[in-house]
């Protein structure tokens, strides 16, 4: 879970835990900025939906940077 609040470096829109981790598992695990899922979904050319399902994909295979299901 995120402490402080967490913003995306491109478009200011407010991150969860799981858009943090997303970014992590995908741009690069040591970051301490992010993109939020609509950013993310433009630069790699996919639907955010398509990233909403790669998170639930990683959060069940185990990956400690996806928590519980909120």
């Amino acid at each position: 879970m995120i402490g402080a609040m967490v913003n995306c470096i491109q478009c200011g829109a407010a991150l969860t835990a799981d858009d943090v981790g997303l970014h992590k598992k995908l741009v690069n695990r040591g970051a301490t900025e992010y993109c939020c899922p609509a950013c993310l979904a433009s630069h790699f050319h996919l639907e955010e939906i398509r990233l909403r399902e790669m998170a639930e994909r990683f959060r069940a295979q185990g990956c400690p940077l996806f928590g519980p299901k909120p």
